[in-house]
């Protein structure tokens, strides 16, 4: 690509991320755009085939540093903690880019950005990691929906709804809600849970509680470390049985 080529589509993306970012509605039209970029439509077209992929183009562009604090963390010796961290730095990115995180999350974007693809990684790479040390209840993949979903509800809620959604505590309360259910009580610290109540939810539960979180410590540890002593075929097989316990709901 030309140095002239490759200059005009940066400009074209940063005048779209600038239009955005200054939109009431978080909304830009290709016209203005090519007005303010000081480009014809053919060029615009030619980079980023459609509205759509300009804008999809606009989120990658701006959730790019974002993901890079995220890229270039090391894993703590607690993933439960990484979570926290990762669920409180989303919400802030949302919060500080408002018109942006509307537009990444928006229906009309038919196709997933691949920066929202990479963090859904990044989450489920971190919930294999409490897998492995026998913290999580759920499937790593369940487990990502369940707070991807979460994170991004309350996230979008409060930069939808500012006037609505003001308790500044809401995204810490919705997190710990949503992972207690996602974790093992003992995963969660004497600050989510006393230890009293950790044993008083394991009594009650029982065997109902402690199959899913077993199989799901016993699938991640297998998919990490596989047996050298089953085919292909018997792993496959095992791993679909405990990926079926492991989402077991209890009644």
């Amino acid at each position: 690509m030309s140095t002239s080529v490759s200059s005009t589509k940066a400009r074209i993306l940063e005048v779209a991320a600038e239009l955005v970012a200054n939109s009431p509605d978080g909304d830009v039209s290709t016209r203005a755009v090519c007005e303010a970029a000081g480009v014809g439509a053919p060029a615009l077209y030619r980079h980023f085939g459609d509205k759509e992929g300009l804008l999809s183009a606009v989120v990658d562009h701006g959730y790019e540093k974002y993901l890079t604090t995220k890229r270039s963390r090391r894993p703590g010796t607690d993933p439960i903690q990484d979570l926290r961290d990762g669920w409180d730095t989303h919400t802030d990115f949302a919060l500080r880019n408002p018109h942006l995180y509307r537009l990444m999350n928006s229906p009309a974007m038919r196709t997933p950005p691949a920066a929202a693809l990479e963090s859904h990684r990044i989450l489920t790479a971190d919930l294999r990691r409490a897998a492995e040390q026998g913290k999580l209840r759920l499937a790593p993949e369940l487990a990502a929906q369940m707070i991807m979903s979460a994170n991004v509800g309350v996230s979008l809620m409060l930069v939808s709804r500012p006037t609505t959604f003001t308790d500044e505590t809401l995204s810490r309360r919705i997190r710990d809600a949503v992972h207690a259910v996602v974790f093992t009580p003992e995963a969660m610290g004497p600050e989510i849970s006393s230890a009293g109540d950790e044993e008083a939810r394991a009594e009650e539960a029982g065997a109902e509680e402690v199959l899913p979180a077993t199989a799901t410590h016993l699938a991640a540890l297998l998919r990490r470390t596989p047996r050298p002593d089953f085919t292909p075929g018997e792993s496959a097989l095992l791993g679909e049985w405990l990926d079926r316990l492991s989402n077991t709901t209890p009644e």
